[in-house]
């Protein structure tokens, strides 16, 4: 679903008329419920490393230089893993202290990177990673991440999460702020939501199993 259609789903279920624009509109509440359903995105988002918010950067470092940016990331991005495909291995989460100490402290060791620590970003907002040992060559690094999206503000702009529990906390935070829920309380329009949310978690889930099974140590 695009945001436009997102918000009048809310505005419908708030009844409300429904708008053919957003981003032009000047409808303070207009406005207000596209809010919520950033807000509702979120929520949704941040509640599992969904499938569809997956993807791929690849960094190809080149001799004697160990910061690269990672291209297309935002603040609110997750690593799931590295690995350096060239020579075929996981890379390890460093510390920024144990970083330093390794380039400051000592003369750096250059080789295949085994190590990788976030140092920031560049100047276009993109994480910085650095990584030790110093490269010698080019190596092709791998980093499996979970992106979150910016927040939507195009009408066009498009949902890749599931709908149903991203409009059902809408709607609730919608109902909250009114001080309305059409006879339903605030408390269940929000157990409706966990419910929806829960359900699309499981369904999308079950093609990770091995993410969601625990085994001890």
């Amino acid at each position: 679903m695009t945001y436009l259609q997102l918000v009048n789903s809310v505005l419908r279920r708030m009844r409300e008329d429904e708008v053919t624009s957003i981003e032009n509109t000047t409808d303070s509440y207009v406005k207000l419920v596209g809010e919520f359903v950033n807000d509702a995105r979120r929520i949704v988002e941040d509640a599992w490393d969904w499938s569809a918010l997956r993807s791929t950067i690849t960094v190809t470092t080149t001799d004697d230089v160990f910061s690269y940016s990672m291209t297309g990331t935002n603040n609110s991005f997750k690593i799931l893993d590295v690995i350096n495909d060239t020579s075929n291995f996981f890379m390890r989460p460093a510390s920024s202290s144990w970083m330093n100490n390794a380039y400051l402290v000592q003369e750096p060791v250059k080789g295949s990177p085994e190590y990788y620590s976030w140092n920031g970003v560049d100047a276009n907002g993109n994480a910085l990673v650095d990584l030790y040992p110093k490269p010698d060559q080019a190596y092709t690094l791998r980093f499996n991440i979970v992106d979150r999206a910016d927040a939507f503000t195009a009408d066009a702009d498009k949902l890749v999460v599931p709908s149903t529990p991203v409009i059902q906390y809408a709607v609730a935070l919608a109902s909250r702020e009114r001080g309305e829920t059409g006879g339903t309380s605030a408390q269940e329009l929000y157990a409706l939501a966990d419910t929806t949310l829960a359900d699309a978690v499981a369904f999308d889930a079950a093609r990770f199993p091995s993410e969601t099974v625990w085994t001890p140590c």
